[in-house]
């Protein structure tokens, strides 16, 4: 029987070692590359398999051969416990990584998440309203209470200390504030940052305890009933602002405040009568052609000698204020909104003409809620479009009193 080797290496020994393997018992191997490289191994024997532990690297600058024993020996020890050393290795590398992690995930905040959230898709948020409501919304409500928590630590005290003040009051705020932290938690956890359920999510979680935004304000524009547009028409067209011919203009056109303001002359055709808004500008991202009536039309005439690239140029130059026909609709002590008269147009469409729904749905720009509808659909119906403004146009300039009977328009299918 071969006699075991003890101790057979010297240091001597390592620093002249050629290349291979080099035994100095015990399972203490040096191991010399043909580069000249060496390092330390320990073979054990585990369960009746065969492993090998790296030890580090030997000759000038590495473990000395006294170090690389001592390492044995107490390796030596815990296989004779049963301990794997390779397992225990991994164990405790991934226990300092997950240690590592967690030190990282604490330090980051839900503010930070955010912002960085906001940073990576605010250039796809078309509306530039949109992207700063997010900013200030978040500043005013959510970071004074979460903002400098650590986002793996947010939960769901904390949305509603967030939510509850505003809830009832502010619904639609409250609501919007809510999707927000949903979707910065949810970013989070993609990044690593927080495990488990979103405690922001609504459907079975905030909605077992805050009360549905619909049994609340619904929030919905103040709108002007359309039996008085036409006598407000009348009163509109007497006032030679800017303002009024911009209100007069939007109104014709069913159109959102936001589309009308930013118009550009190179977006209308006056001989078709035809106005382009490019999908950049659209809320549903889609372009969208508005038929032109003939007073729709006659307003624009009356602009082109002002030379503006704006179709409603304001008195500074540039485009006319965003507030412009909000603040003539308070000098006129009218209480309603300028995007409720769509809701006036709408109301009209569906209760004095024989328009069909989705007519008027398209004239309003609004996407169509069924999917399979949604895909036949390939025109815009903007021939029936194009009558249906010439009505409205007609209904307008009626002159109607408020209260006074309308007589509803039929056969324009």
């Amino acid at each position: 029987m071969p006699k075991k080797l003890s101790n057979a290496l010297t240091p001597l020994a390592v620093k002249n070692a050629k290349p291979g393997s080099h035994s100095d018992g015990g399972g203490l191997r040096l191991i010399v590359k043909e580069s000249g490289a060496k390092s330390w191994i320990y073979r054990f024997m585990l369960d009746g398999k065969s492993r090998d532990v790296g030890l580090g690297a030997a000759g000038k600058g590495g473990i000395s051969l006294a170090d690389a024993r001592a390492a044995r020996d107490e390796l030596r020890l815990k296989v004779r416990a049963g301990i794997d050393p390779l397992a225990e290795r991994d164990r405790e590398a991934a226990e300092a990584l997950a240690a590592q992690q967690a030190a990282k995930v604490a330090g980051v905040t839900f503010k930070a998440v955010a912002e960085a959230y906001i940073e990576a898709n605010e250039d796809s948020w078309r509306n530039a309203k949109h992207r700063q409501q997010w900013k200030n919304t978040l500043s005013s409500y959510v970071y004074p209470v979460i903002g400098n928590l650590p986002v793996g630590e947010v939960d769901t005290p904390h949305v509603l200390q967030i939510l509850e003040p505003i809830w009832k009051g502010k619904a639609e705020t409250a609501s919007r504030i809510r999707g927000r932290i949903e979707t910065v938690l949810d970013a989070a956890k993609a990044r690593g940052y927080r495990k488990g359920e979103n405690p922001a999510r609504w459907r079975g979680h905030l909605a077992q305890i805050l009360p549905a935004r619909t049994k609340l304000s619904r929030g919905h524009h103040k709108a002007m009933p359309y039996a008085e547009i036409p006598a407000f028409m009348g009163a509109l067209r007497k006032r030679e602002a800017m303002a009024a011919l911009a209100l007069e203009f939007t109104i014709l056109t069913a159109a959102r405040s936001g589309e009308v303001i930013g118009a550009t002359w190179a977006e209308v055709d006056t001989v078709k009568a035809i106005w382009t808004i490019p999908a950049e500008r659209m809320k549903a991202a889609k372009e969208h052609r508005v038929p032109l009536s003939p007073r729709a039309v006659e307003i624009l005439e009356g602009l082109k000698p002002l030379g503006s690239e704006w179709l409603f140029p304001g008195a500074q130059g540039g485009k006319l204020s965003g507030m412009a026909m909000t603040m003539l609709l308070r000098r006129m002590k009218i209480d309603v909104t300028v995007h409720g008269f769509r809701s006036g147009f709408r109301d009209w469409a569906a209760e004095c003409t024989g328009y069909a729904h989705e007519v008027a749905e398209m004239a309003l720009a609004h996407t169509i809620e069924n999917r399979v509808e949604r895909a036949y659909r390939r025109g815009d119906l903007f021939d029936k479009r194009r009558r249906l403004m010439s009505d409205w146009a007609t209904y307008c300039a009626s002159g109607g009193a408020a209260g006074e009977k309308v007589t509803p328009i039929r056969g324009a299918a």
